[in-house]
């Protein structure tokens, strides 16, 4: 189902649609002058694809059909994604005219996403999943758990997201937090890290919670000699992609009973039925949720916001990954 919200520009024939994965309606303070369309992935397109200079993406939907009307945006100014990672819509960016900027959605689920981290870190090491199948059999099963307090955390990926997360593991009396991030740098609640500090941290580690970026140099980050680097009865917490992890090295421990495991993300992505990691031991396994919770929606409506503000302005935009004729901006 689509429907149009238009807008009065004067303007002749100067393109100025605006594709929207929300309704226009339900966005207070969009800026006039635009004319807005709503396009959630379903259905026909609501306009002419050529009329387009700002492209907000359908939200978790379909690579390929996510990027198939780039081809036709000969005018398109913004791509705005609502995720942060950006990898699904990269191999469109050459049909993207130059100058065209790629924007993700940094800042927007920061909240959702540190709140399932922190509930798959809290579920996994008490051992909910356990006891909720102890209860579907009727049984009452007591366990003696690990406790998050007077543990050492590491998070791989520092960004908005990671440092959300330290937010939420404040108050749960943890030992230590270590910071990984592409870059070194000092922050207010101590030194982040690079990828070469890990084979040093690792074994440190109780519980290490993935929220990188999916780039080349983090395909398979967490491969057979990183899990080996993990300490015994540890956790590994997966919100960032799945693949990051390779995923026969992590059902290898799994299997073992070495090392337990959390995913939001997986690869393959969705999980078949029958795959071996909906029952490995010690996995707990949620589908990809982190973003999509109550949280989600005002939040989004307000970077769409936003966005549309400066770029109706002409000011900068934020979050821009990439502009199409000139490669990544970093």
């Amino acid at each position: 189902m689509t429907f149009t919200t238009a807008r009065t520009t004067g303007t002749g024939n100067a393109p100025v649609d605006v594709w929207l994965p929300l309704p226009p309606g339900e966005i207070d303070g969009l800026p006039a002058d635009l004319e807005y369309h709503y396009w959630d992935g379903d259905g026909d397109y609501p306009a002419d694809p050529a009329r387009c200079v700002f492209y907000g993406v359908p939200y978790m939907k379909e690579p390929a059909l996510c990027r198939r009307p780039l081809a036709a945006m000969q005018r398109v100014a913004v791509v705005q994604t609502l995720t942060a990672g950006i990898e699904h819509m990269l191999p469109g960016v050459p049909d993207m005219p130059a100058g065209a900027r790629l924007c993700n959605a940094r800042g927007l689920h920061d909240t959702s996403t540190a709140e399932l981290a922190l509930t798959l870190v809290l579920a996994s090491l008490r051992g909910v999943p356990e006891f909720v199948r102890a209860q579907d059999a009727g049984e009452w099963s007591p366990q003696f758990r690990p406790a998050l307090a007077d543990r050492t955390v590491l998070i791989v990926g520092y960004g908005s997201i990671g440092s959300a997360i330290e937010d939420r593991l404040e108050p749960f009396e943890c030992a230590r937090v270590a910071r990984i991030a592409r870059s070194a740098r000092d922050t207010a609640r101590g030194p982040v890290q690079t990828l070469a500090a890990l084979p040093e941290l690792l074994p440190q580690a109780d519980v290490v919670i993935l929220v990188t970026p999916l780039t080349e140099q983090t395909r398979g980050l967490v491969d057979a000699g990183f899990l080996a680097r993990m300490k015994d009865g540890a956790l590994l917490v997966n919100v960032a992609r799945g693949a990051v992890v390779d995923t026969a090295a992590l059902l290898t421990e799994l299997e073992s009973g070495r090392l337990r495991a959390a995913l939001d993300v997986t690869d393959p992505e969705p999980l078949p039925a029958g795959h071996p990691l909906w029952k490995a031991p010690g996995a707990l396994v949620t589908p990809h949720v982190g973003g999509p919770s109550s949280a989600f929606t005002p939040r989004a409506r307000a970077l769409l916001r936003d966005q549309l503000t400066r770029f109706a302005a002409g000011e900068p935009l934020r979050n821009v990954i990439t502009t199409a004729g000139e490669g990544a901006d970093g």
